[in-house]
C-alpha cells in the first residue's frame, strides 16, 4: 500500500538519485538545506518499505511552495504523484498557506491543473559562465544589519514572509548579496547561492519600472561569480534582463510555467526566482 513518510537524512541517497534522473543536479547538501528550512515539510512516498517518490515544500507565511516532486517512472500513472501532491498541499494548508505555488514543466501543467492549480506566467532557465562586471557605484554589498530591511521590502513586493530563506542565503559568507539604496530604504536587492564551481542567481527583487536598477543589481551579483557556471530562472517577460544575460553568453536551457493554487501573490515587481524548489 502506498503511504507517505517524513524525509530523513537516510533518504538523501534515494532523493538525490531520483531527482537526478531529471538532470536536476541535486546533492545531499541541497536536501539538507531544504530540510533545515522546513524540517517537517519534506516527504518520501513508499510502497511497503520501497521508496517510490519524493516531494519538498517550504512555508512562507501566506505562501507555500512545492518543489522536487518526482515519482519513479513505473509508478507515475498509478496515482502516486497525486498522493504526494495532496499530502504536500495538506501540510502547507496546516501551516496556514493561503496560496500554494510551484514551477511545472509545460508538458506536466495539465497534471497540476487537474488538482486546481492555475497557470500564471512562463519562466526561462538560462545557463552560462558569469562574465566580468564591475559593480555600479550606486549598488552596495548588503550587511547583516540590512537583512530586516531586505525582508520587509521582499514581503511588500511578493506578499510572502521569506525571512528564514533570505537569512539562510544572505548570512552565508560565500553568497553575494547587494542592495540599491533609496531615499527611504531600498529599491531592490539581488543575491546568489554559490556551490563550489557553480552558482544560482536569485532571489532578485526590484521595484516595478526600475529596469536599470534591476540590471545594476544583476551585474553586481554576477561580478562576484566571475568564471563560475551560473543558472538563472526569471520570467520570460523580463526582456531587459534576459537580453543582458544573452549578451553575456547565457543560453536558454528550458522553460517552466509558474502555477498557483489560490490567488497569485506576486505584485508588480521585477523578479528573479530564488530557485525552482522554493519559488
Amino acid at each position: 500500500m502506498l503511504h507517505v513518510e517524513k524525509m530523513g537524512a537516510e533518504d538523501f541517497p534515494f532523493a538525490v538519485q531520483l531527482a537526478n534522473t531529471m538532470n536536476w543536479n541535486m546533492t545531499p547538501e541541497d536536501f539538507a538545506f531544504i530540510m533545515e528550512l522546513e524540517p517537517d515539510g519534506c516527504f518520501v512516498l513508499f510502497s511497503g518499505d520501497k521508496r517510490l517518490g519524493i516531494c519538498t515544500t517550504i512555508s512562507l507565511g501566506r505562501l507555500g511552495w512545492i518543489g522536487n516532486l518526482i515519482v519513479k517512472e513505473a509508478y507515475r500513472k498509478e496515482g502516486a504523484g497525486s498522493l504526494l501532491l495532496k499530502h504536500a498541499i495538506t501540510y502547507l494548508r496546516r501551516k496556514r498557506a493561503e496560496t500554494i505555488g510551484l514551477y511545472a514543466y509545460p508538458h506536466l501543467a495539465s497534471f497540476y491543473e487537474s488538482h486546481s492549480f492555475k497557470p500564471d506566467i512562463e519562466f526561462l532557465v538560462l545557463q552560462g559562465k558569469a562574465p566580468f562586471y564591475s559593480a555600479d557605484a550606486e549598488v552596495r554589498q548588503a550587511e547583516r544589519n540590512d537583512i530586516q530591511e531586505i525582508v520587509e521590502f521582499d514581503r511588500q513586493c511578493l506578499d510572502a514572509d521569506r525571512k528564514k530563506l533570505l537569512e539562510a542565503i544572505i548570512l552565508k559568507a560565500e553568497n553575494p548579496c547587494y542592495i540599491l539604496p533609496a531615499n527611504n530604504g531600498i529599491s531592490g536587492y539581488g543575491a546568489a547561492k554559490v556551490y563550489g564551481v557553480t552558482a544560482e542567481v536569485g532571489p532578485l527583487v526590484c521595484s516595478a519600472n526600475h529596469k536599470e536598477a534591476a540590471e545594476k543589481l544583476l551585474k553586481a551579483v554576477l561580478s562576484r561569480l566571475n568564471g563560475l557556471h551560473v543558472s538563472v530562472c526569471l520570467p520570460a517577460k523580463e526582456m531587459a534582463l534576459i537580453n543582458l544575460l544573452r549578451k553575456a553568453g547565457f543560453r536558454e536551457d528550458f522553460r517552466v510555467v509558474r502555477m498557483f493554487l489560490g490567488l497569485a501573490p506576486a505584485k508588480n515587481c521585477i523578479y528573479i526566482a530564488e530557485s525552482l524548489e522554493r519559488g
